[in-house]
């Protein structure tokens, strides 16, 4: 065992040997899903060995880096104009991440492509090891209670680390894996591993960006014939319409159907669950209707658009066309208006849908930055995906594409635990050396 442990510290320490930078974000990025000091307590050290080495670095001016911190400025100026400087304070702390990580990249000079591989490496493979652990631990939770639901959503991996992000953890890692120019039969096992837990979480935009990446990786990205990629196609396209029939997945599509074609049809599980009859809001109801009531559900797509159209509402109503509220000011105005259009308002057990944020980074921004906050947000995410086509590194397009996708449907960025993550890949791709010509695929 003391030899295994040892010879493991030995490639550790030769596969980061002269940028120990890249082993400290690799343990920032690992951190993520542990409680929140662990990670604050690796962002630490990352920014004590910056300050350690500063009078060795080679300091660089990277313009990629420039725009998380002008964010990060522009929501701390927001304070002097915020609506309620009490929740606009502590949320200052939460996005700290927008300005130290990318001044670490800085002060440091970034990280050069083949250490960037190795992190990407050892972060994939460990990735794999948290999908087998929650596999592990859901499938002794079954034995236990009976209850398959342990093995769907937050149940998973608990609503605190949250299904939604962990799925984008497990797809990036999987299309690393995905992009290798030599696969054995354990790349194989991992992707399937990786695959399954992005079924499990029942994310239903990261699942279709998932099989849309797989589709462009092989169309646009993979180096097989023309004929191999057409089979591909159409396997991806038949699994990706088999989902429709899977358990979980297929009950949540077809609520998300109901929605867009027929009114209040009726929720049997929640009605099941309550002993009471309870109402699916469709689309159209989220956009006119005039009040709800304590037995209608917004299911997903629903929600989204009800939440959108609160924001068009308060873009006509209040000045936060330039300022916006101010960083998570947001939420005083949310809930007025769900007063107002008499949502549920929650319970013991139950948060009302009047406490929640926009669901959508994009409204979120400008409705607490305003329209320069937006704008920021468009600049950053159109700067990380122009390098990634430019790359031609699929990795970094399939991040890149992910949190396009992913920022339609959640305020990503308003969470601790998604702006490290977004911040600290963001700046691993798009910092230090240059790529020294097109790499279509990973060679490890």
């Amino acid at each position: 065992m003391n030899n295994v442990l040892k010879n493991f510290s030995e490639t550790i320490k030769q596969d980061f040997e002269g940028e120990k930078q890249a082993l400290l974000v690799l343990l920032v990025l690992l951190s993520i899903p542990f409680p929140y000091i662990v990670n604050s307590i690796a962002i630490a050290v990352l920014g004590l060995y910056t300050l350690i080495r500063l009078k060795t670095a080679q300091i660089r001016f990277q313009s990629y880096l420039l725009f998380p911190i002008l964010l990060y400025v522009l929501m701390a100026l927001s304070f002097w104009w915020s609506i309620d400087r009490s929740l606009t304070l502590p949320a200052l702390s939460k996005e700290l991440s927008l300005l130290l990580i990318p001044l670490f990249f800085w002060l440091f000079g970034g990280i050069s492509q083949e250490k960037k591989a190795t992190v990407l490496k050892y972060y994939s493979h460990c990735i794999l090891i948290f999908a087998l652990f929650y596999l592990s631990k859901a499938t002794l939770r079954y034995f236990l209670t009976g209850n398959s639901d342990v093995f769907f959503y937050h149940e998973l991996v608990t609503k605190d680390v949250n299904a939604i992000h962990v799925s984008v953890y497990m797809a990036v890692s999987f299309f690393w894996f995905l992009a290798k120019s030599t696969k054995k039969t354990f790349d194989y096992v991992a992707m399937a591993i990786l695959l399954l837990m992005v079924l499990l979480l029942s994310s239903v935009n990261i699942i279709i960006a998932f099989f849309g990446l797989i589709i462009i990786y092989f169309l646009a990205f993979a180096k097989v014939s023309k004929q191999m990629r057409m089979k591909n196609l159409i396997v991806m396209t038949v699994l990706l319409l088999s989902l429709g029939f899977i358990g979980k997945i297929k009950d949540h599509l077809h609520r998300e159907y109901e929605t867009i074609m027929t009114n209040s049809t009726v929720n049997d599980v929640i009605s099941k669950e309550k002993n009471s009859t309870f109402f699916n809001v469709s689309i159209k109801q989220a956009w006119t209707k005039d009040k709800f009531n304590e037995n209608d559900f917004f299911p997903g797509t629903a929600f989204r658009v009800y939440q959108f159209r609160l924001f068009l509402e308060m873009l006509d109503e209040d000045a936060i066309f330039w300022k916006g509220y101010g960083l998570n000011a947001s939420y005083p105005k949310i809930e007025a208006k769900g007063l107002i259009y008499n949502v549920f308002q929650g319970n013991a057990s139950l948060e009302g849908y009047q406490k929640k944020n926009f669901h959508n980074q994009y409204i979120q921004n400008f409705a607490e930055l305003g329209v320069f906050g937006f704008l920021l947000l468009i600049i950053i995410i159109t700067l990380t995906l122009k390098k990634a086509i430019q790359s031609k590194d699929f990795t970094h397009f399939a991040f890149a594409f992910l949190m396009i996708s992913l920022f339609l449907t959640e305020s990503f960025l308003w969470r601790q635990r998604g702006v490290v993550y977004f911040t600290i890949l963001y700046c691993l791709f798009n910092s230090g050396i240059p790529f020294q010509g097109p790499k279509t695929e990973q060679k490890l």
